[in-house]
């Protein structure tokens, strides 16, 4: 399995964790959350780089 993969599959195990433990809105708020603040806290030359790696990707 790849290292991509292995990452997928654990976030949807977290994801399927908080939705039993928390109230559904906090656990959309988390999971919509964390990766919102991970890119705002890339600078605006990161943000242009990841924007066009994932153009090149959808071609």
């Amino acid at each position: 399995m790849s290292r991509n993969a292995k990452i997928a599959v654990g976030g949807v195990a977290v994801g399927l964790i908080l939705l039993i433990w928390l109230p559904w809105w906090a656990a959309l708020l988390i999971v919509l959350g964390v990766p919102a603040a991970a890119y705002l806290t890339l600078d605006p030359s990161q943000r242009r780089r990841l924007r066009r790696i994932n153009r090149r990707e959808l071609r």
